[in-house]
């Protein structure tokens, strides 16, 4: 179960537009008051100083977003949700964050990084420098600090039936498959719906009605299965104004993958069969 560590507000907040709406205030730029940088929790002996700038926004009591300032220390080594942790656990225990297994493969600490979309849990320290700002992933309404509504993300998900359908004759043992079988869609197997490729997406910006990179990728990977039945039905749902013919080819959500899935490969193999009619590539 991926979870949240704190409860949420329900007052109706797009992330890219409550960014941008707080740019040219004064509340933008506040900062906690100085403070004495608090050792995280498994700062050791190499440990140094960092500034994490943090977006908050609670819309049970704020009008609009800020951001604040705090400062920890952590190892070099030491991930960005180690720093996140140490000012939660320390410091400020409001600060509302996802995170579960922390090992980058729950998906649940997608989050926009120095202006790059990772994950806290895979981020070292030492590679974002002295200061790092941290801010929820952009598209989604913010329901507080950096933990935005994933709903509409899931929505679109279970939108290209991502779950194995296959209405033949029940077989008495496992269905086989060849290794070249298996190699046409085990790229997309990877995914773990951490949301970085379809945040960092433009045409998912401009229009949220677009199915975005990872259901897509979620199609892909049963679209691509001999042993699925319900390719021609995916196919249908994904050849739409909002399906795939939204994507611009831009290589974001590549970039953002943290699992380095070849989103745009995948999406591009997905039209193809849209066009050619068939399941191949």
């Amino acid at each position: 179960m991926k979870a949240e560590t704190e409860g949420q507000g329900g007052a109706k907040r797009d992330s890219t537009t409550a960014d941008a709406s707080s740019a040219g205030t004064a509340a933008a730029n506040a900062k906690a008051p100085a403070q004495k940088p608090v050792p995280g929790p498994k700062a050791g002996g190499g440990a140094k100083p960092v500034t994490v700038r943090v977006f908050r926004f609670n819309p049970e009591t704020d009008a609009e977003p800020k951001y604040q300032e705090f400062q920890v220390q952590v190892d070099p080594t030491d991930r960005v949700l180690d720093a996140l942790n140490a000012i939660k656990w320390y410091q400020d225990g409001s600060l509302t964050y996802r995170r579960s297994c922390a090992h980058g493969i729950c998906g649940s600490d997608a989050m926009r990084i120095n202006g790059v979309n990772r994950l806290a849990c895979k981020v070292l320290v030492k590679d974002v420098g002295e200061r790092v700002t941290v801010e929820p992933i952009m598209g989604f309404r913010v329901k507080k600090d950096l933990v935005v509504d994933m709903e509409p993300f899931f929505a679109q998900f279970r939108s290209v039936l991502p779950y194995f359908i296959n209405d033949g004759r029940t077989t008495e043992r496992e269905r086989l498959q060849s290794i070249d079988d298996r190699e046409k869609f085990d790229d997309t197997t990877k995914c773990i719906l951490c949301a970085a490729c379809t945040t960092s997406c433009p045409s998912f910006w401009a229009n949220e009605n677009f199915v975005g990179p990872a259901a897509i990728v979620n199609a892909h990977r049963f679209i691509f299965d001999s042993r699925d039945s319900a390719a021609g039905e995916r196919l249908s749902i994904l050849n739409d104004r909002e399906g795939v013919w939204r994507c611009r080819t831009i290589f974001n959500c590549t970039e953002a993958c943290p699992r380095e899935i070849r989103i745009t490969k995948a999406i591009g193999e997905v039209k193809k069969a849209i066009l050619y009619g068939t399941a191949r590539v």
